[in-house]
């Protein structure tokens, strides 16, 4: 479950663990299934490596950056199909989510999840 600083649940969790999970995102998701925050570990800090794009990804994402400490710098709602998107700094967690969930993640706080 991801939750927000104060303890709040925000949404079940799922890991992108693998390099096909990673590729893959949601590209071919659909709406009614995507319920859930999808996390993705990019390794060291990165700004390049946390691009997203929304080819194949059918529906209006919210999106959030965190660095090494979970903590929200940026997040932004994607639009189906958007090209690319990169964080204006470097991100070390990204994390996907159903946009319906926005108002509950805010900049500046940190996310927990199990």
């Amino acid at each position: 479950m991801l939750h927000a600083e104060n303890g709040e649940p925000i949404a079940k969790t799922r890991f992108a663990k693998s390099a096909f999970e990673k590729f893959r995102g949601l590209m071919l998701e659909e709406e009614k299934n995507f319920d859930y925050a999808l996390v993705f570990e990019l390794g060291t800090p990165t700004r390049i490596g946390a691009s997203v794009h929304m080819m194949f990804v059918f529906f209006p994402i919210c999106i959030a950056f965190l660095d090494g400490n979970k903590r929200v710098f940026e997040k932004n709602i994607l639009e189906p199909w958007a090209l690319n998107y990169t964080p204006k700094a470097e991100a070390k967690w990204l994390v996907e989510l159903p946009i319906r969930h926005s108002k509950k993640i805010r900049v500046g706080e940190r996310l927990f999840w199990d």
